[in-house]
């Protein structure tokens, strides 16, 4: 098979879909691998360390997406990669489809197989292509909020692990999973006086167990929330529904309880986001101020420390992005229960039932396509 990986265009966007050792592995398998030139580099890979293992190089991203049959990209494909996909071509990568209308309709109508990476899962009901990027941005999130709270970016000037006599910052994390633990160590780890909150009540015994005390858990619901908020000078956001749109967990009134220059840090933002007010930033411009709050949304933070999260991804999506190639999408879908999770549009179809619900779009599940 011919595998293609473009160079990514989203605004500070320095992560690859493929690295060298991936290309490698597939070359080894008998496949031709394509990289568009310098794709590569904001990882630190040079064209050179491709062609060593055997990989091509292709002048442009259209060369790469008119030769391949299985393109590996990290974000959605831009309008200007939708329109060369084609049909019976395979597309691998994040889509995050539940809260962008106008990608979905242009993935149906070309006619691409689709397989999203957040939406593949594991025997455990994991997220496994989701839980790398996850952790790197849950760590991500204190040090980004604690940039924001700076006054000289509009912040309540507050020093997150405060100094002696003076009391620590008080951070808020919504969600207790992936990436609110790995968000929690960095907090603590900073001196924040932290606070999760998350609707399990096992997750919560088990944040309790791991941190001993190091941090406050409390059962989720909209009574703690704003409770919480008046004396909160950072909120991060950690809150997942597979495949569908993050729930509002904030809303625009309630900023009114936050103490002027507190900072809400959206890591839900790819999938629309979790507070009301929240809306897609990038690297280059990552915050905005509303009522007095200041909104870190970047929609790729992992993009990033991209070296980092390059190799985090490449090590969890290089079996799939084989057994894709060895076994044709088809058949390795029907192999693999957990890769067939992923696949999100065939043939004009949409084939993610809860981004059907999220967008009003009739959706037909995975194994409907395969029986058929």
């Amino acid at each position: 098979m011919k595998i293609g990986c473009p160079k990514e265009i989203k605004p500070q966007e320095f992560r690859v879909g493929l690295t060298p050792a991936a290309a490698a592995e597939a070359v080894a398998h008998g496949h031709q691998v394509l990289i568009e030139t310098g794709a590569g580099l904001g990882a630190g890979f040079d064209d050179t360390a491709y062609r060593t293992v055997g990989a091509q190089i292709a002048p442009d991203a259209a060369a790469v997406f008119n030769g391949a049959d299985l393109i590996v990209k990290v974000k959605e494909p831009q309008p200007a990669e939708r329109a060369m996909l084609r049909r019976g071509q395979v597309l691998f990568t994040y889509l995050h489809l539940a809260p962008d209308p106008d990608q979905t309709r242009d993935l149906l109508e070309s006619g691409v197989t689709a397989i999203a990476y957040e939406t593949v899962t594991d025997a455990r009901g994991g997220l496994p292509l989701l839980a790398p990027m996850s952790e790197v941005a849950g760590r991500l999130a204190p040090q980004v909020g604690a940039w924001a709270l700076q006054k000289a970016n509009g912040g309540r000037g507050v020093l997150l692990g405060g100094v002696p006599g003076v009391r620590p910052a008080r951070v808020v994390i919504i969600g207790g999973g992936v990436v609110g633990t790995a968000a929690a160590r960095v907090a603590v780890g900073m001196g924040a006086n932290v606070t999760v909150l998350d609707r399990s009540v096992p997750r919560l015994s088990y944040l309790d167990d791991v941190f001993m005390g190091k941090l406050t858990t409390q059962y989720s619901s909209v009574a703690a929330v704003a409770d919480l908020l008046p004396t909160a000078d950072m909120v991060i956001g950690a809150v997942l529904i597979p495949g569908a749109a993050a729930p509002k967990l904030i809303s625009r009134a309630q900023l009114g309880l936050m103490q002027p220059g507190a900072v809400l840090v959206d890591v839900a933002i790819d999938q629309g986001g979790c507070f009301e007010t929240s809306r897609p930033t990038t690297h280059q411009d990552p915050i905005y101020e509303v009522d007095g709050i200041i909104h870190y949304c970047v929609a790729n933070m992992p993009g990033a420390v991209a070296r980092t999260s390059t190799l985090a991804l490449g090590n969890m999506t290089l079996p799939f992005v084989l057994a894709l190639a060895d076994k044709g999408w088809q058949r390795a879908l029907r192999d693999d229960p957990h890769l067939r999770a992923g696949l999100s549009t065939y043939d004009g179809r949409l084939t993610s039932p809860p981004v059907g619900v999220a967008l009003g779009i009739a959706a037909v599940r995975p194994d409907d396509i395969l029986a058929g």
